[in-house]
């Protein structure tokens, strides 16, 4: 309650909508921000960067330049969709397209494995990605931030966006129940790759509930919720707290991978 009244506060309010959607002119009418590096081979661990519905890889600069200087090479794709860069399309179309982008540049630059972060919807086509798409065997781990697991009732404005289907788009299939999570829900993840749930309390766009992992039996080895508070949807993307958390889950699972190929 204290986080939503703030919201009605002439000062806090941008800066609250900033942090649930992120900074218009940054994230959605720049260009891209964002500067191609060929060198994520020349590094021991490589991270790739998913972004959500309606938003543009822009997102990732922040995060980008963290991992960056610590270490990591690191991609980010264009996912495309509306106007070529708002990341409307199906997850299928998606999930694939991040599918044959992964081989391509797996074969130019003779890496193997990758790690995966995925924000909001991005965290979906990873889990498409990896379940259905062969990414079972490219990833390495994958964390997730404010993902909506089991669909968010928040879908239903990005309906409206995209005018109720006038425009093809993703938004059905992150309402609760739609096909997809239900698709999502009832296939295993793969018990060798760890996943993350990152979320928050104070998230208005995919609200907690939504993206709390229920491990089935079976999926309880590998599989974490990790919630925070008074973090906005887009903020989880480039809060230190947030990213020194996804730091610690990357290292985690990279010595993970270490000690299996020590084998």
């Amino acid at each position: 309650m204290a986080y939503l009244s703030s919201l009605l506060k002439p000062r806090r309010s941008y800066s609250a909508l900033r942090d649930q959607l992120g900074s218009v002119r940054r994230v959605y009418l720049s260009g891209e921000q964002i500067q191609r590096h060929d060198d994520m081979a020349q590094r021991d661990e490589i991270v790739l960067l998913l972004h959500g519905f309606f938003q543009t890889r822009n997102i990732w600069e922040v995060m980008e330049d963290r991992l960056r200087h610590d270490g990591y090479g690191v991609m980010s794709f264009n996912l495309a969709g509306l106007l070529r860069r708002f990341n409307t399309q199906p997850i299928d179309t998606s999930a694939q397209l991040v599918a044959d982008k992964i081989e391509g540049l797996a074969q130019r630059h003779g890496f193997a494995r990758v790690h995966v972060v995925g924000h909001s919807k991005g965290g979906l086509i990873a889990r498409r990605y990896i379940q259905h798409y062969g990414g079972d065997r490219r990833v390495k781990s994958l964390i997730t931030l404010g993902t909506p697991h089991h669909g968010t009732p928040t879908a239903l404005l990005g309906m409206a966006l995209m005018g109720f289907g006038t425009l093809t788009s993703s938004a059905r299939e992150l309402l609760p129940g739609s096909r997809m999570i239900t698709t999502l829900r009832r296939d295993m993840f793969p018990a060798h790759i760890p996943l993350t749930s990152i979320y928050s309390r104070e998230d208005l766009v995919c609200p907690y509930w939504s993206s709390r992992l229920l491990p089935r039996p079976g999926e309880h080895g590998h599989m974490e919720n990790v919630e925070v508070r008074g973090r906005g949807h887009s903020e989880l993307v480039w809060n230190g707290a947030v990213y020194r958390l996804v730091r610690d889950r990357l290292a985690s699972a990279a010595q993970l991978w270490r000690e299996r190929t020590a084998r």
